[in-house]
């Protein structure tokens, strides 16, 4: 039996997965003031990894996504291999979340490489190289 780990993928095929299958818990683990104001993919449930005023580890992760799991919102009575996505900014933080998850069971964890902005530029600007944004996939902002 292999061990389950976070699988890298691009957005555009965590986009093409979540339209594959349905049941996929699409999850931004970013702040809620980055989800919120510098916007989010859409259909994007936020369940903070890190946030304010602290900005320390949310202990009660790993519940929360089974609550979203297991709450209706999706339907599986296998919660565990329900596959998740995660995306942060980058996808360093989704990267760590995910590993957490696979530690408490979850069998099909993503991480989106490079996340919703991507890495900075020389100039020091996001969504110029990689990531959700870059690749022209759905998102919104308040």
């Amino acid at each position: 039996m292999s061990e389950s780990k976070v699988q890298h993928i691009s957005a555009t095929r965590a986009y093409e997965l979540i339209q594959e299958e349905p049941a996929t818990a699409f999850i931004d683990v970013r702040s809620d003031m980055e989800y919120l104001f510098i916007g989010h993919p859409i259909g994007a449930v936020n369940i903070p990894w890190i946030d304010e005023p602290d900005y320390v580890i949310n202990p009660d992760f790993e519940r929360e996504v089974r609550k979203l799991i297991l709450g209706g919102i999706i339907e599986s009575s296998e919660h565990q291999s329900v596959p998740v996505i995660l995306i942060c900014r980058s996808g360093n933080r989704s990267d760590e979340a995910g590993k957490l998850l696979i530690e408490h069971g979850f069998k099909h964890v993503y991480n989106v490489e490079h996340g919703f902005e991507g890495e900075l530029d020389e100039d020091h600007h996001r969504s110029t190289l990689a990531g959700w944004r870059f690749d022209g996939l759905p998102w919104e902002q308040c």
